[in-house]
């Protein structure tokens, strides 16, 4: 009895079954920039990046510009500018510049003649730092 009992009740669940029905997932991007996705997706995917950014760009301090020491350091700029091109125009034949000492602003610069060319330390006073320059001969 129990055989016939399994029996119907699998016969039962047999007729009460129906055809499974299969879907194809279709993978659709939303967002245009990543390979096809809907153009129209564009400014509603902007507005809501947008609107979740809670990151704020730093305020940058401009530094306040002394006119005074701008001005100085512009003169000092061009009295090194002239000194450089005294020096480059006197080792390739227009005027000389006198070896010496010259004390230009914040900076002492000494020329002097050496065996290998002209040499130019120029001293940062305030500082103390120094930079050698050689001209060669013959250049």
């Amino acid at each position: 009895m129990k055989k016939l009992a399994t029996l119907l009740l699998l016969g039962a669940a047999g007729l009460c079954a129906h055809s499974a029905q299969a879907q194809d997932f279709v993978y659709e991007p939303k967002n245009p920039a990543f390979g096809g996705g809907n153009t129209f997706n564009y400014s509603w995917l902007q507005a809501s990046a947008t609107a979740q950014n809670t990151t704020e760009e730093p305020v940058k301090a401009t530094p306040a510009v002394d006119p005074l020491a701008q001005f100085s350091a512009s003169l000092n700029q061009q009295v090194l500018s002239q000194l450089t091109s005294r020096l480059l125009s006197s080792q390739f034949g227009q005027g000389a510049i006198k070896p010496g000492s010259y004390n230009l602003g914040g900076y002492q610069v000494q020329v002097s003649q050496g065996t290998t060319g002209v040499v130019i330390q120029v001293t940062d006073t305030g500082s103390g730092n120094q930079t050698t320059v050689t001209i060669p001969k013959g250049l």
